[in-house]
């Protein structure tokens, strides 16, 4: 078995050669990825369902559909994102032929996270295989079915010159870090987000992060509880709350919290019926250690278990919980929950709702309101990696938008052509001619007022517009 840095070499030599380069190349690979996911269709759902005990439909949703879609997506668009951008010009670019060039960046490094292990490995390569790179991946290791799943199939669908797995923890992780890299794309926590920019400082490498964070959930003004709450819930308990852009707390008017607890309740018996453990519908959370973490949080939270509270060491099972009179230094307001456990907070009116979000993460934030003043209200008066009202969870799901956070909750972003941009160097290119030689003469030595300012009025706009 060949070493990291034998591993890094080969796919190194491989984009040296220029191999991926051509579209059809690029094309072919990404369509091998989609016959990699249709194919193992069912060995996908088992390797999900012993991690997180994922039911069918939520991997079919997030894991298998929306992967498929960014590879249509991307298979669809490619042709255009490859073709030069051609930029407005000046009079004394005129006759030049002025654009931007995507160019791939070269050997690039992508670390997946444990919570949806398929999707956040292969969606980033996707974008890595639209921008013509070879790519390691190094899928998560506390899902180690998924890992061992995808360690077991990109290599028979996919050029072993160009695209890679690495499998192993943390130190393996380390080692891996220790290579030369043409970027690196993480998803996780920002405590292993510094590590590897510390890491990626060594050889100056640019680096991605989706980090997320803890995204807030208004509800305020008029508002259909009953739906808003079913809408609400599905966001929060999808994936036993362990997604990144998942609402992780609720800010409303204490007339409102007092209005959706009932229905809250009513809605998770609904889902998961009255008895949550055993319901084929509800995930568990991916390991003993993480487990232990959410129920310390819990434990030292001050405020009210008001709906569920139970769990199951042993089944690594915390039940669909909902906490209220959680104060803002809560233990539950520290970090990111990632789990089944939703603290509701009140506030006054919506301009303390705002003041109490800004300065804190910036990851997704969600607004439920009938009211369309509320909704601008709040979106033009914060900052957020990604915004929706009156729904959780979804806008990720459009490959045309960028999928990211700001500040904390991440750097850069993807999906679609974004993902493409993320892996591309974008080169400006000027082809000139020998003409005009007499206008170039101007810039020339010994200089005089005279060719100043005939130079200056060639590179000015003219009225406000470039020639093209």
């Amino acid at each position: 078995m060949d070493t990291q840095s034998q591993v890094v070499e080969r796919l190194r030599s491989s984009f040296g050669s220029g191999v991926t380069i051509p579209e059809p190349f690029r094309q072919a690979q990404l369509k091998r990825l989609m016959a990699m996911i249709k194919e193992n269709e069912q060995l996908i759902i088992n390797a999900l369902h012993k991690d997180l005990a994922k039911p069918k439909f939520e991997v079919a949703l997030a894991e298998i559909d929306g992967t498929v879609n960014e590879l249509h997506h991307a298979i669809v668009n490619l042709s255009s994102w490859m073709k030069p951008e051609y930029v407005s010009k000046n009079l004394a670019t005129k006759l030049d032929e002025c654009f931007v060039r995507r160019e791939p960046l070269g050997v690039v490094l992508i670390i997946g996270a444990w919570n949806y292990p398929l999707q956040l490995i292969l969606n980033p390569l996707i974008g890595a295989i639209a921008a013509g790179n070879c790519a390691v991946l190094k899928p998560s290791e506390v899902a180690p079915a998924t890992e061992s799943l995808v360690a077991e199939l990109i290599p028979k669908y996919l050029s072993q010159d160009c695209y890679a797995v690495v499998q192993g923890g943390a130190e393996e992780t380390q080692a891996l870090l220790k290579n030369r890299f043409d970027h690196i794309f993480y998803t996780g926590s920002q405590k292993v987000a510094r590590v590897i920019l510390q890491a990626a400082s060594v050889h100056l490498t640019p680096v991605t992060l989706e980090l997320g964070g803890k995204c807030p959930c208004l509800i305020f003004g008029r508002v259909d509880i009953k739906v808003a709450v079913r809408r609400l819930v599905w966001a929060k308990f999808f994936n036993a709350g362990q997604s990144c852009v998942a609402p992780d707390y609720v800010l409303c008017l204490p007339a409102t919290r007092d209005a959706i607890l009932t229905v809250l309740k009513e809605t998770l018996e609904e889902f998961y019926t009255e008895d949550p453990q055993g319901s084929p519908d509800f995930c568990r959370i991916v390991s003993p250690r993480h487990w232990s973490r959410l129920m310390d949080l819990l434990k030292r939270s001050n405020g009210k278990v008001v709906v569920g509270g139970e769990s199951d060491q042993e089944d690594k099972y915390i039940a669909p919980t909902v906490v209220v009179d959680v104060a803002e230094d809560d233990a539950l307001m520290q970090e990111e929950i990632f789990g089944p456990i939703l603290p509701i907070l009140t506030v006054d009116s919506v301009a303390q709702g705002i003041e109490f979000l800004n300065g804190k993460d910036k990851p997704a934030l969600y607004v439920f309101s009938d009211d369309s003043s509320i909704v601008n209200t709040v979106l033009e008066r914060t900052s957020s990696g990604g915004f929706c009202s009156n729904d959780g969870i979804i806008h990720p799901t459009l490959p045309s938008f960028p999928f990211g956070g700001v500040g904390a909750s991440g750097s850069g972003s993807y999906h679609g052509r974004w993902g493409f941009e993320t892996f591309s160097h974008r080169k400006a290119c000027m082809l000139r001619g020998w003409a005009l030689e007499r206008l170039n003469g101007l810039r020339y030595p010994p200089y005089n007022e005279e060719k100043l300012s005939m130079l200056r009025w060639t590179t000015s706009p003219k009225n406000g517009c470039s020639v093209m």
